[in-house]
């Protein structure tokens, strides 16, 4: 036997009901400053510098975000990784 249960609900409404902290403060401070970060570049290896030094786990969590969009990537195209 299988039984579905649909919710629907709001992205507010559903982290209210598990428990989950508000973040959107948090979240429009960081999105900001990315802005304002931004809005000084003037090219790509200054984007870097930029996106390095912002990114939550630093230079680690910006390759392993470049890893992940890579093999959606390969994926999308239906290559397969050389890895």
């Amino acid at each position: 036997m299988k039984i579905t249960i649909e919710v629907d609900c709001t992205p507010e409404e559903a982290r209210s009901f598990l428990g989950l902290p508000d973040v959107s403060a948090a979240n429009n401070v960081y999105v900001e400053n990315i802005t304002k970060a931004m809005q000084g570049v003037s090219s790509p290896d200054q984007l870097q510098q930029y996106a390095a030094a912002l990114a939550p786990m630093g230079q680690m969590g910006l390759k392993l975000f470049q890893n992940f969009v890579e093999s959606g990537m390969k994926a999308a195209s239906g290559s397969k990784s050389s890895d």
